[in-house]
């Protein structure tokens, strides 16, 4: 170590004389030398031997072209104890070519990647995506402010911590991404409800490119979800009989096209029967496998089948309504279905849908 050491100062007049005199080749050069003697002892550099290079090298490359800034921040990006300015320095380089490697690889204090994930442009974000051991706070910011390929990276990146919240706008973004999707469905940190909202807004073929890849237990797991809406409690119950009901219901379809307005004039009348009717109908969906959704506890198969056919609240309101169980309905109940039923897309309700079509085979 007294032998670096010593070398390190024998380079001190020569530095003095190219920070201030020498040419941007010279300059590069010197750097150069400068980091190969870093790199030969950092392993056995303490804290004062660090500093001196953070101030040796943090002087030459003040005035340098991007080219060896480059070549500097791959050299010293995998070192645990790289000089620590140096790296700072090179982190908010804008060139992403001189930032990059630091941003992936090297010790940075989570204050500094924050402000640059704040500040600097998707390139940057797209380093910092790869990082091991990414912060909640850190995440939050890449998955705000981050494009696909950013939001692809980090949702790949199986040791980023991800907050509620980021894997919400994760998830909500991965309904236009099949390959976010992929991604998301993989990760084993995934929230429950938001595995569930995932899967059942994907495509078909998002849905079985999960199923091929995943582990024999997700891919269970992933066909209990998405057979799970369909799984109603309603069929501990004899079903109804709704020959009387769908005979009727086709009669005014066949003399007009059934809309809205007919399932909305069913339901305030307190006509069940053809209210399902009507919705099955209008929805392409067997009347028994509706009558076996809208027989459970839960409203999500009424809002999916509403949504899909793009009624309105009020509409959706009054199906829940002319259920036989209304009256034990409570208003807080009524208000988190309406809150749920304005989340739900109807791209998503009608690709649940599709799979309630599918499954039955009546899918066109």
């Amino acid at each position: 170590m007294l032998a670096v050491a010593a070398s390190t100062q024998s380079l001190i007049p020569e530095l003095e004389d190219v920070v201030h005199h020498g040419t941007p080749a010279r300059r590069a050069e010197t750097l150069r030398r400068v980091t190969t003697l870093f790199l030969e002892g950092a392993q056995h550099f303490g804290d004062e031997h660090v500093a001196l290079f953070d101030d040796v090298i943090g002087d030459l490359i003040e005035q340098i072209e991007a080219k060896a800034l480059a070549e500097l921040a791959r050299r010293i990006a995998p070192v645990p104890n790289a000089p620590p300015e140096v790296v700072r320095v090179l982190a908010i380089h804008d060139d992403i070519t001189v930032a990059g490697p630091v941003l992936a690889q090297a010790r940075l204090h989570d204050g500094d990647l924050q402000y640059i994930a704040e500040n600097r442009g998707q390139g940057h974000l797209l380093a910092m995506s790869t990082r091991i051991g990414i912060s909640e706070a850190l995440a939050d910011v890449l998955v705000s402010r981050g494009d696909r390929e950013v939001a692809r990276s980090i949702a790949g990146n199986q040791q980023a911590r991800l907050s509620p919240g980021a894997f919400a706008t994760l998830v909500r973004r991965a309904e236009e991404d099949g390959a976010l999707a992929e991604k998301i469905a993989l990760r084993t940190d995934i929230p429950p409800r938001l595995f569930r909202q995932l899967l059942m807004q994907a495509t078909e073929v998002v849905q079985q490119r999960l199923l091929a890849r995943a582990k024999p237990e997700t891919q269970d797991e992933i066909r209990k979800v998405l057979a799970q809406v369909s799984r109603e409690v309603g069929d501990k119950t004899s079903p109804r009989n709704y020959a009387v009901a769908m005979q009727t219901v086709c009669a005014l379809n066949q003399q007009r096209k059934l809309t809205e307005s007919d399932v909305l004039d069913y339901a305030k009348a307190g006509k069940y029967d053809e209210t399902i009717a009507a919705l099955a109908t209008m929805c392409s969906v067997p009347v028994e496998v509706v009558d076996r959704l809208m027989g459970g506890e839960r409203f999500d198969p009424v809002l999916i089948l509403g949504r899909s056919a793009n009624f309105s609240w009020d509409t959706v309101h009054a199906i829940i309504n002319a259920k036989p169980d209304a009256k034990d309905i409570s208003s807080d109940a009524i208000k988190a279905a309406k809150d749920n039923f304005d989340r739900l897309t109807a791209a998503t309700a009608q690709r649940v849908v599709r799979f309630w079509q599918v499954r039955q085979g009546t899918g066109e």
